[in-house]
């Protein structure tokens, strides 16, 4: 079993407290070795912070797909067998949303702050890390707004410059200021007990919309930094740009949904979903956007159902840092320039809150083994966690992005001549990685205490 006592085991430094900082902190002292976990709010706050508790989600309460034949939702599954506490938490937070994972964000918050407050093996410290400890074992996991400070001495350290681009939050209103004789319930094909609200609009309503935001006044950006968006999280206003029908066969696609006043399929619908276990709040789905504070007020106040909605949080703009990982990280998230630092999370070079948490929950176990003095296992390159392991390592480092799980990142599956059906395709690439994942929960839960 590696090195015997606690005692001779040398600690494990984490630095940040959100789903991967926290998700690395749990493997780590699951498996007998002491954590230190520094998190620096309530000194000191991102600008997209607000709870002083760990885990804190922002942009959206949705930890996208449930089902286990979508990637994301396969990516779930094999952190539920590896005992993740991001996902035990979730799942015990879940509030209503079809076939997606979403929380009460409060609940889901202070659940995974009480676990880690409260584990015997982990010490936290309520403070600000300005310098990378040059010694030990640290990860890094300060997530895409890093404080400044600590962001200049990683940019020292690894060498490189960072990329970066621009993440958006929808806005959220209450749901009893909607007029809900307008907006009626149902998920889309009547799949599930219709978990969203939906918003209908006519032709002439969604092209008034359109033109709304064409013309709206937005944020600028400083004038020394690209737009440069993520894609699967583009402002609407930057969607409206690609052309007048892009946003009604995107967020806005209204296929498998009838306004039951006219027994007909609306032009385009908006879709609303729980922010809160209650009910009490409904975040605007896929409406992330950088417009100013009056221009969402007014654009969205004249929207079917909106023109008495009081809104609890409008959308905002914020960047996201990230490193170079093909450039810069090794197959065991350690950054080559500082052996034993490990990076976590957004940081690493993944999107999405589940692809953090899985950084963080493999940092964790990587950590973990070496501070035993133990061979480090590795994911199948099969698995879901595996696949986004070889793309931070085999990603173009001239064009590298962040990118969340998606089969096409899965190695091709073997076979005969026979053209698979998409589904047909997805589940046999489920089956072959939880097939593959057995041995490695197996590995890797030899270690735990």
């Amino acid at each position: 079993m590696g090195m015997g006592s606690q005692a001779a085991r040398e600690a494990v430094t984490v630095v940040g407290g959100g789903l991967a900082g926290c998700e690395a902190a749990w493997q780590v002292a699951r498996r007998g070795v002491s954590v230190t976990l520094y998190e620096m709010k309530p000194d000191r706050y991102s600008p997209a912070h607000q709870s002083p508790d760990f885990a804190e989600l922002v942009c959206s309460n949705s930890l996208r797909s449930n089902i286990a034949t979508n990637a994301v939702g396969l990516l779930k599954e094999e952190m539920r067998r590896l005992s993740s506490l991001i996902l035990m938490a979730a799942d015990e937070t879940a509030v209503p949303a079809g076939k997606a994972l979403a929380v009460d964000r409060q609940a889901f918050s202070r659940r995974v702050t009480e676990a880690v407050e409260s584990h015997p093996l982990i010490e936290v410290r309520r403070e600000a890390v300005r310098e990378i400890p040059k010694t030990g074992r640290v990860i890094l996991a300060t997530g895409p707004l890093t404080a400044p400070e600590l962001a200049r001495d990683l940019k020292r350290l690894i060498g490189d410059e960072y990329l970066y681009f621009y993440d958006a939050l929808s806005p959220i209103v209450h749901a009893d200021s909607i007029d809900h004789d307008v907006a009626f319930r149902a998920s889309r094909y009547d799949d599930g007990p219709g978990d969203y609200l939906n918003i209908p609009l006519d032709e002439a309503q969604y092209a008034m919309f359109i033109d709304s935001l064409l013309a709206a006044e937005t944020v600028p950006l400083h004038s020394f930094e690209a737009a440069l968006y993520f894609e699967g999280c583009l402002p609407i206003e930057e969607m409206a740009r690609r052309g007048p029908q892009t946003l009604a066969y995107g967020p806005m696609k209204p296929v498998g949904l009838v306004d039951p006043r006219t027994g007909k399929r609306p032009f385009a619908v908006i879709q609303l979903r729980h922010e809160d276990k209650r009910g009490v709040l409904y975040n605007l789905v896929g409406f992330q956007t950088k417009l100013r504070i009056g221009e969402q007020r007014r654009i969205f106040g004249a929207l079917p159902a909106m023109s008495e909605a009081v809104f609890a949080r409008f959308g905002s703009v914020h960047r996201n840092t990230y490193v170079n990982a093909p450039k810069r990280m090794t197959a065991t998230l350690e950054a080559r320039a500082r052996p034993g630092l490990y990076l976590a999370g957004q940081m690493a070079g993944v999107e999405g809150y589940v692809e953090s948490a899985a950084l963080g929950l493999i940092a964790g176990i990587h950590a973990a083994f070496a501070a035993r003095g133990e061979e480090v296992p590795m994911p199948p390159d099969e698995t879901a966690h595996g696949a986004l392991l070889q793309y931070l390592q085999n990603a173009d480092p001239d064009h590298f992005q962040p990118m969340n799980v998606n089969f096409g990142l899965f190695p091709p599956l073997g076979g005969g001549p026979k053209k698979l059906r998409k589904r047909e395709k997805n589940e046999r690439l489920v089956e072959r990685a939880l097939g593959g994942l057995g041995a490695y929960v197996e590995a890797v839960s030899a270690a735990v205490e």
